[in-house]
């Protein structure tokens, strides 16, 4: 996954957020859009748009931007510096079997989950589903174990990415369709009126969900969600999927960097290679 584009009314506010509290970094900033980051991955492009309402609660788009860290003292960094710089933005926290995740909503109402993933030797598989839970995970408990001097003095110390993006939806089946009959992701566990899909066998890259947005129609354009970033690793990937997409009817704009459309409740969604090209 790239980064994801949020579009933002206060953007001082923010940056302060994502890089005191999460923390990333700066990486690029250029007239009203900032890209933030770890260690040169970009992990979130704040775009200004003060002149956008706030989506409803129960509206389409963003559910969360999960980002994913390498090792368990650099997730313990960051969730100890949202706890200092932002405390009221934490709302729970779990492990998931796969993975151990600390969530929190920006300033602006935007989800967001701090994780790290146990390795892949240590899921279980049943009938092509991922076994996944939600066990209780005290958050003070985990720092004391994990959070150690050398973090707490270099909190932007160590890679973080984009592990997956979860959308809120109108409708599951709908978001199947899309996603994995014509996106061409692959199911790896339907729970609970929610939708979990990848590639490559990892537990998901993206999800859908109808929690509170259950009937939801296309998005306005709002404040949240602007875009999902997809990196494939071959033109040949993004040539494959767009005959796909252009199977189904999909409307596709390709500029030769990449390939982008919308999913049937006008989440854009783009789509390039690592090196940065289409076909």
């Amino acid at each position: 996954m790239g980064p994801v584009t949020l579009r933002v009314a206060d953007l001082d506010a923010m940056i302060r957020y994502y890089t005191e509290a999460v923390p990333l970094a700066v990486l690029t900033a250029l007239g009203s859009t900032v890209v933030l980051g770890r260690a040169g991955t970009p992990v979130v492009v704040l775009e200004h748009a003060p002149e956008l309402r706030h989506a409803s609660p129960r509206d389409a788009g963003l559910f969360h931007t999960a980002i994913v860290f390498e090792t368990e003292s650099a997730l313990a960094a960051a969730v100890a510096a949202v706890a200092r710089r932002a405390p009221g933005t934490f709302t729970g926290s779990a492990d998931h079997l796969v993975s151990k995740a600390f969530y929190f909503t920006d300033p602006e109402g935007n989800g967001v989950e701090l994780y790290w993933d146990r390795d892949r030797t240590q899921w279980s598989w049943t009938h092509g589903q991922v076994e996944m839970g939600v066990i209780h995970l005290d958050p003070n408990a985990y720092l004391t174990q994990h959070l150690t001097e050398a973090a707490s003095a270099d909190p932007l110390a160590g890679g973080a990415r984009v592990g997956h993006v979860h959308l809120s939806v109108g409708d599951v089946e709908t978001a199947r369709t899309f996603y994995v009959n014509q996106l061409g992701f692959e199911t790896t566990l339907d729970w609970n009126g929610a939708l979990f899909v990848s590639a490559g066998g990892y537990h998901h890259h993206m999800a859908m969900n109808v929690w509170n947005s259950a009937g939801a129609g296309r998005r306005g354009r709002t404040l949240g969600l602007g875009m999902v970033e997809i990196e494939l690793p071959t033109t040949d990937d993004i040539g494959s999927t767009i005959e796909r997409m252009r199977h189904h009817g999909i409307a596709i704009r390709n500029d030769g960097a990449s390939v982008s459309f919308e999913d049937p409740w006008a989440n854009l969604v783009r789509l390039s290679t690592v090196s940065g090209s289409a076909v």
